[in-house]
This record gives C-alpha cells, sequence and structure tokens, in this order.
C-alpha cells in the first residue's frame, strides 16, 4: 500500500506532466511549422537549439536555468519586476524547467509530421477559399494528427522521468517539487529499498506500456496510410 509521501509524489508528477504537456504543443506547433517550411539560415541554429536538451547533461541546464530564474537572473529580474517572486523551488519553476528538457521531444515530431504534408493538399484548399486558419483545423490538423499524438505522449513521459533538471530547480519540497523521481531517490538514500523498487517498478511499467502503444498506434497509422 502506497504512503502519502509516495502517492503525493505521483499526483504531483501526473500535475506537472499535465500542464507541461499542453504547454509544449502550444509552444512547440508554431516552433515545428517554421522549422518544417523555412528556408532561412537560421533554421540549423534553431533547431540546434531546440535539440540540446538531448545532449546536454540535465545537471547542466538545469544550473543554467537555476541562475537564469534566480534573483540576479534575467529571467528572475523580470519575475520579481512583476512582484511574481522568484521561480526555484516553486512548481511554477518545475513546470518552465521542464518545458525546456523535454520541448526537442514535443517539436521533432511534430516537424516529422508537418513536413511530410504535401503541399498542394494545402495549395488546394487556398483556391477554395480558407483562410490559413482554417487550412490549419481542416487538412494539417488531420493529416498530422500522428505526429500530435507521438508528441504528446514523448513529452507526457520525459517529462514524467526527469530528475536532473527537476531536482536542479526544484529542490526536494514535499508536496510542491517532490516527483516521483525525486520520492525514489529519497528512498534509496534512505536505504527502503522495497518503497523504492514500488515507484520504480511504477515507472518501469509505465515507460513500457506507453512506448509499447506508441509503436502500435503508428505500425497501425502507418498501414492505414498505404
Amino acid at each position: 500500500m502506497f504512503g502519502a509521501e509516495n502517492l503525493s509524489a505521483i499526483l504531483l508528477t501526473i500535475k506537472l506532466a499535465s500542464v507541461v504537456t499542453v504547454l509544449l504543443l502550444l509552444i512547440a506547433t508554431p516552433i515545428a511549422w517554421w522549422l518544417a517550411h523555412t528556408r532561412s539560415w537560421l533554421k540549423p541554429p534553431v533547431e540546434a537549439v531546440v535539440a540540446l536538451p538531448i545532449v546536454l547533461p540535465p545537471s547542466v541546464l538545469g544550473f543554467y536555468l537555476l541562475v537564469a530564474m534566480g534573483p540576479n537572473g534575467p529571467l528572475g529580474q523580470v519575475t520579481l519586476a512583476l512582484g511574481l517572486g522568484t521561480l526555484p523551488f516553486t512548481f511554477t519553476g518545475l513546470v518552465v524547467a521542464s518545458v525546456f528538457y523535454s520541448l526537442p521531444f514535443v517539436v521533432q515530431p511534430l516537424q516529422n509530421a508537418f513536413g511530410a504534408i504535401t503541399p498542394g493538399l494545402l495549395d488546394a484548399a487556398a483556391t477554395l477559399r480558407a483562410g490559413p486558419w482554417d487550412r490549419f483545423f481542416s487538412v494539417v490538423l488531420p493529416l498530422a494528427r500522428p505526429g500530435f499524438i507521438t508528441a504528446a505522449v514523448l513529452g507526457f513521459a520525459h517529462t514524467v522521468g526527469e530528475f536532473g533538471v527537476v531536482l536542479m530547480v526544484g529542490g526536494n519540497i514535499p508536496g510542491q517539487t517532490r516527483v516521483v523521481s525525486v520520492q525514489i531517490y529519497d528512498h534509496v538514500e534512505a536505504l527502503e529499498y522495497g518503497q523504492a523498487h514500488e515507484l520504480a517498478g511504477i515507472l518501469l511499467a509505465f515507460s513500457f506500456v506507453t512506448l509499447l502503444l506508441l509503436y502500435a498506434f503508428n505500425r497501425r497509422a502507418t498501414i492505414l496510410a498505404r
């Protein structure tokens, strides 16, 4: 039976991953659309910046985000000027850090999905006097639906599994910033291997089932598209 601390960490993790996934879809969609269609010389640098969290150690990313959001950092000075205080060691700070950390896992599937859409379909919709928003919702969104599903699943799952960034930015505050990965770390430090096994097993099962369903969905979508 889960203790109150474990349950609190699970609920906080689900809340964090849900909020971050929604924000990522809103932020990543225009970025992915631009990357899929632009011929600007800025495309490679932007792609490199977006993909940095894939290769950058989480502790490095977490450190720079902590500095940026601190009282002397540029983002911290903005939040202080707005009367919002500083973001480190708060749930809002976790959300901001997680958005940066999981951004490539949402942008890249969307970019691939947008790039696979035949331009002639959009041109045909334009000849029927469909505006940009009409073309997006009636043509792009249905065709890119597998990409959106993949992006949402990967963004959610990646946020659930993060450790270094959330520990660096959020610390270890029960009920506020202590997510499942940090709770597992606490159990291991306290030699509470039984409770660590329970939470780790949940994450392992969640990750496997998520990937299994995602691959099955993508395989079915590929077969139907032929």
